[in-house]
């Protein structure tokens, strides 16, 4: 069964300022336009492009933390919760080895509470296909004010 997915509809203002786009690559900019749309697949592939080429090792471990959670939600969408708790517990693991609570600009203890609200229902039970998908509302990515140097 496939869950219903609402978008934030809450106007919090923009979720990055021009400071982060000179400062950030066009691929992570792009995916969090993407994800922020409810578009998760397409910022899994913009976000996939950019790790899968000459990146350092921090920035390619928390741009797999960002494909995988945006990979839980594309699973929810065509009705694989298996899968969805999966990619949520395999990117829980690469912010925990991250090892920071900011990486470019994006504030990871908020964003992994959000995850948390949005996801924890999958952990409730051994199969989540057991339960009846609930209405979730995704995280909203909004880069903190200060621009951060990253590998």
């Amino acid at each position: 069964m496939k869950t219903p997915i609402v978008a934030n509809l809450l106007d919090e203002g923009p979720a990055y300022t021009e400071a982060h786009v000179a400062a950030y690559p066009i691929e992570y900019m792009a995916g969090i336009d993407l994800y922020n749309a409810g578009e998760f697949h397409a910022a899994h592939d913009v976000w996939e492009e950019r790790w899968m080429g000459e990146v350092g090792p921090q920035e390619k471990l928390f741009l797999q933390a960002m494909i995988q959670s945006a990979v839980a939600f594309h699973h929810l969408e065509i009705g694989r919760p298996g899968a969805a708790r999966r990619m949520h517990q395999m990117a829980r693991e690469k912010f925990a080895r991250l090892g920071t609570r900011v990486f470019m600009s994006l504030d990871l203890e908020d964003y992994q509470a959000q995850l948390m609200r949005a996801l924890s229902w999958l952990e409730d039970v051994a199969d989540p296909r057991e339960l009846t998908p609930p209405e979730i509302t995704p995280p909203t990515i909004r880069l903190m004010d200060e621009v951060m140097r990253f590998d």
